[in-house]
């Protein structure tokens, strides 16, 4: 039996309790390939966008921090937004707080109708019995197609795809949610998929990985993960080698460090950025998410998976971690809807905001040709918007936690601007 959910509570940490909490990534990661066990890379209990909490933003990881040999899931749930809402959901005179379809199909020049005759498969672990009913109330809202159970355009299976689902859990409900929501804002005329693991051990994620494939995804989302482990390159090959299919995976929120499975070779490694309006052309700009040492996108070298032939930077001889980037800054979160474990509108940051919304690119740009689609990227490197400003962390060499002119860490090679960059 899980033990309790610890009490959270919302915190502007200092760098002592930080370093008792959570110590850096890059030393969880160490720790996690001693052990060969996958714990969170970031074991902060919240965060806080500035010094001071209440001056803006503050939020709270969405799932507990995981035993050792699980997974934990991306998400951040901000904490102190007002919402204003009529008992049924939806409000057509209040927009909820947080970015909505229109706002990022608009950041990352995506067309208005994407996904049609696609099917993207979203993994998680545990049940969120209001799924079906939630992502409803969001289409609705933003008056997206319908997309339900009945119509046969969503689907919610067990791990091995049987109707007999997990235990809830509130906390990865609000990752449920927010990976629906995602795929629902950029890919609105695509089938969804949500295969539940019974937990969140890589062994029952990856499973629900073989099945989401087996039941026709060509894109498949993953918002966990946890430190690397000597035991990830028979992962690979068990779970998450899948030719012709986009599997993206979250590269975490612990800021510089490695998380698996977005080390795997054969997954889109997904960073992740703070997303601001200005009255640039673009009308948008973008830097490295980062809100202090140990929370921010994750980024860095893999200590064993090997370097994919596609990938070409000189300063890290084995994988690097990311490939590709959205918005993930809880400061600039996105609007989801979730009732169970939450009270209706809310707003989420962390890479698990940015691992759906990328496959859902993928799906609007048509099934993948490439063995591994993340080689599309690097080969239409100029068809994304070149993020080069902020930093996670001081490191050698910088690019693997700093951005610059180019392929960098925190953000890989950018962030959508158009398809081309995810067409084979």
């Amino acid at each position: 039996m899980r033990s309790p959910r610890p009490t959270r509570r919302r915190a502007a940490i200092s760098l002592a309790a930080a370093a008792v909490l959570g110590g850096s990534a890059a030393a969880l990661a160490t720790a996690a390939n001693a052990t060969g066990s996958h714990p969170a890379a970031n074991t902060t209990v919240a965060g806080a966008h500035a010094a001071n909490a209440a001056s803006g933003p503050a939020w709270t990881r969405a799932c507990d921090l995981p035993a050792p040999g699980m997974a934990a899931c991306d998400a951040l749930h901000v904490t102190n937004v007002a919402e204003h809402i009529r008992a049924a959901g939806v409000t057509p005179n209040a927009t909820p707080s947080g970015f909505g379809p229109a706002d990022l199909r608009s950041a990352y020049n995506l067309p208005a109708n994407g996904g049609a005759g696609q099917t993207v498969a979203i993994v998680d672990a545990y049940n969120d019995p209001n799924a079906a009913a939630d992502m409803t109330t969001y289409r609705s809202q933003y008056g997206l197609p319908a997309c339900t159970v009945a119509s046969g355009c969503f689907k919610q299976v067990n791990q091995t795809g049987g109707s007999k689902l997990p235990k809830g859990d509130t906390g990865w409900a609000g990752e449920i949610s927010l990976d629906l929501d995602m795929v629902s804002a950029v890919a609105p005329n695509a089938h969804i998929i949500l295969v539940e693991a019974t937990t969140p051990s890589m062994t029952n994620l990856g499973t629900a990985v073989n099945t989401a494939v087996k039941l026709g995804a060509k894109f498949v989302s993953n918002s966990y993960g946890g430190g690397e482990s000597s035991a990830d390159t028979s992962y690979d090959s068990t779970y998450f080698k899948h030719s012709g299919v986009a599997i993206t995976a979250s590269s975490g929120d612990g800021g510089y460090g490695v998380e698996y499975p977005a080390a795997s070779p054969y997954v889109t490694s997904v960073g992740g950025t703070a997303l601001k309006k200005d009255s640039s052309a673009r009308g948008w700009t973008e830097s490295v998410w980062s809100t202090n040492a140990t929370e921010g996108a994750g980024s860095g070298c893999s200590a064993y998976e090997p370097k994919p032939t596609w990938q070409k930077d000189t300063g890290c001889a084995k994988r690097t971690v990311a490939d590709v980037a959205a918005v993930a800054d809880p400061a600039t979160g996105v609007a989801v809807y979730q009732t169970y474990g939450g009270n209706g509108w809310a707003v989420y940051g962390g890479t698990s905001v940015a691992s759906p919304l990328i496959a859902a690119v993928y799906a609007d740009a048509g099934a993948p040709t490439a063995a591994v689609p993340a080689a599309d990227i690097y080969s239409h490197t100029s068809a994304l918007n070149d993020v080069t400003s902020g930093s996670t962390a001081s490191c050698t060499p910088s690019y693997l936690c700093t951005a610059g002119t180019g392929y960098d860490g925190p953000t890989g090679w950018g962030t959508p601007n158009g398809l081309t960059a995810f067409t084979g």
